[in-house]
């Protein structure tokens, strides 16, 4: 049985040609929305998922705008609408050095170089040039990491531990 990944959500559709409006839930939306490729669309009533061909996708505003081979008109794609698109563990590709997974990283104890422990990262924001990582710390309050090599020493996925170098202002 495979496992399955959100990669969007289908919030609803954009004009009258078949394309809808995702919200990305996707590590790479440049790699995972690449025309010819496969995404699984999971609906509420339906117990099977249904297996679209990307045809075309773009950016407009904080969405990917994806349309479908075969699919060509907004009444077609109407029903999509609240949808998951997921791919399988194998569609995932394997990542270079210092790239994860999103839910690798999610529930991961962030301890300093010292061995204090911060916290759990409960969120991570993409909102530039690197991601951000959102720890719930001991005390309730949120901490930003911001991942870049100054701060992010090590990352183990297996044991779940992140270790950081606080740096000036972080904390």
């Amino acid at each position: 049985m495979s496992k399955w990944f959100n990669v969007g959500k289908i919030v609803n559709t954009h004009g009258i040609r078949g394309e809808v409006r995702v919200i990305s839930r996707t590590d790479f939306p440049d790699e995972r929305y690449v025309p010819g490729n496969v995404l699984f669309l999971f609906l509420a009533n339906k117990d099977e998922p249904i297996s679209l061909t990307i045809k075309s996708h773009r950016k407009h505003k904080n969405f990917d705008l994806l349309q479908f081979e075969g699919y060509d008109n907004v009444n077609q794609v109407e029903p999509f609408r609240e949808g998951m698109l997921k791919i399988t563990e194998e569609q995932m590709g394997t990542l270079d050095d210092h790239e994860f997974y999103y839910h690798e990283i999610i529930s991961c104890l962030v301890v300093t170089t010292e061995g204090e422990e911060i916290g759990e990262i409960k969120e991570i924001l993409s909102p530039g040039a690197n991601d951000v990582w959102v720890v719930k710390g001991k005390d309730g309050k949120e901490v930003l990491i911001p991942y870049i090599e100054s701060v992010v020493k090590k990352v183990d996925v297996d044991k779940k531990v992140v270790t950081i170098e606080v740096i000036e202002g972080l904390l």
